[in-house]
């Protein structure tokens, strides 16, 4: 499955599932919100190519954005470089705050 909702993201979280997530908006993006306390990440998409060896290759990951644009990117230039278990969260952080939690501001 190459795709997770936030709902279900939520739901697996709730039941102890714990991938890494990585967040591939600008730092300014991530001060508006941010996932922080789901372990999320900072590392911006323009980074991505010099910092990815510092995700783990061997477990499970999920790429956010904004609208789950970038992340998509994200996630298809990781299984280019051999990551296998790696998901896009479907409509990043607008569907986040849609979904799940609403007081995370839209921006």
């Amino acid at each position: 499955m190459d795709e997770i909702t936030p709902l279900e993201f939520k739901k697996q979280w709730d039941e102890g599932r714990r991938p890494v997530l990585i967040d591939v908006r600008g730092a300014d993006e991530w001060e508006i919100c941010n996932l922080e306390e789901f372990g999320a990440r900072l590392i911006p998409l323009q980074e991505l190519p010099q910092r990815y060896t510092e995700i783990p290759k061997d477990g499970d990951i999920v790429m956010q954005c904004r609208s789950g644009g970038r992340s998509a990117q994200a996630q298809r230039f990781l299984q280019a470089q051999g990551y296998a278990k790696v998901q896009n969260l479907t409509g990043g952080m607008l569907r986040w705050s849609d979904e799940v939690d609403s007081s995370k501001p839209r921006y």
